[in-house]
């Protein structure tokens, strides 16, 4: 039974969650430590978190200062801890710690970096762009591979702009259903009560949010929008108030996932599967958790074109496809749209294997077996190729 330490930027995130279950339905022993954003449980998955720190979300200076003061104490945190088999570092401010980590345990540690998104300051070719790449190279010099979650951020970036030049592995965003889940029943739209968006997820777009409350405004009442989540209120200036002041638009705050997603997906028709947060670049790139969530769970998901989420529903043949991100095009989308119509869109999504959108525990036991395979020291290789049955994979 391999032995993970697993790194991470934010112990609260629901995705760190998502990643320990695998890793533990996988049969690996998880050390987990990192910073906290908002307050968490005693434990998460039944592993007591060592708390690093608080940090912010946008504040790269406080970030970077809560590394650094993490990096003097690591050591006394790791005093007594057992050597891990693999290092697995969530996000670039804990590759510095992974490399600090390593020296503790004796430097032969193989490091892996579980990179999920692509900040928009690593991209460009001015001098910020550049410096936070060579700042990714330097530390990341020790990594033995990449763990990302979209081919396009492969293609993009790790191919063509990153400085670090080792196997990059595509983990989707893929649901981890409960244990004993089996498929749920699937509710139809029903007749008398407005057709249903929901956007659920952490909640950061503010395109989306202002595009969703006037297309359902020009809907006027035939459309409600379903939010539910984690708003990341920096990027709204009153999310709240907004949301209150929308005659057709609800939150309903935030949910257990995986726990509550049959729910949540089972109330709505459409999964809003775009994204603009960072436009024309992660958001371009990303497969997000909504696409798999809202497809597993029979919702019909929504993306615009030009996008690698939309590309994934055509390549499925699959969801709505809008021609560009207004309210406009996705009226257009909706038009003409009837029960008759629904149910065929939902029967597309039905035909689907339910491993495109779901992981089951042998996905998680070859992930592990991938990590515990990796060389335990000196100049290294291993395979790209993550033996994941994915539909998007590479």
């Amino acid at each position: 039974m391999p032995r993970v330490l697993y790194l991470v930027h934010d112990l609260s995130d629901p995705a760190v969650r998502r990643r320990l279950i695998m890793l533990t339905r996988g049969g690996a022993t998880v050390d987990l430590a990192g910073f906290a954003r908002t307050k968490i449980p005693g434990d998460i998955e039944g592993i007591n978190p060592v708390n690093l720190g608080k940090t912010a979300d946008g504040r790269f200076v406080q970030r970077s200062w809560a590394v650094l003061k993490a990096m003097a104490r690591l050591r006394s945190v790791l005093a007594g801890a057992s050597k891990p088999d693999v290092i697995v570092a969530r996000n670039l401010e804990t590759l510095a710690l992974a490399n600090r980590a390593n020296r503790y345990f004796g430097g032969s540690v193989p490091i892996v970096y579980e990179c999920l998104d692509i900040h928009r300051l690593l991209i460009g070719m001015g001098p910020v762009g550049r410096s936070m790449r060579l700042a990714e190279r330097w530390f990341g010099r020790s990594v033995t591979a990449i763990v990302t979650s979209s081919p396009a951020f492969k293609s993009n970036y790790f191919d063509v702009q990153s400085f670090l030049k080792v196997p990059v592995v595509i983990v989707e965003n893929k649901v981890v259903p409960p244990p004993r889940e089996g498929l749920l029943p699937v509710p139809q739209k029903l007749e008398g009560r407005p057709w249903r968006i929901g956007w659920f997820g952490a909640l950061r777009c503010r395109k989306s949010l202002k595009l969703l409350a006037r297309f359902s405004r020009m809907a006027n009442g035939r459309f409600e929008i379903v939010l539910r989540g984690r708003p990341a209120y920096r990027e709204f200036s009153d999310f709240d108030a907004f949301v209150e002041n929308e005659p057709f638009m609800r939150f309903c705050g935030p949910y257990r996932n995986p726990e509550d997603l049959g729910a949540i997906y089972g109330e709505v028709d459409f999964a809003w599967a775009a994204d603009f947060f960072e436009e024309g670049l992660n958001s371009k790139w990303l497969l997000p958790n909504r696409l798999y969530e809202g497809c597993l769970y029979g919702a019909v998901p929504i993306a615009v074109q030009g996008t690698e989420t939309a590309e994934a529903l055509r390549r499925n043949n699959i969801g709505l496809i809008l021609s560009d991100a207004t309210p406009f095009a996705l009226s257009m989308a909706m038009e003409g749209l009837d029960v008759q119509r629904f149910k065929r869109l939902k029967s597309a999504i039905a035909a689907c294997d339910r491993r495109n959108w779901a992981i089951d525990e042998a996905d998680c036991k070859d992930l592990v077996a991938w990590l515990a395979g990796l060389a335990p020291a000196g100049p290294r290789k291993t395979s790209d190729r993550l033996p994941i049955n994915s539909s998007f994979a590479i």
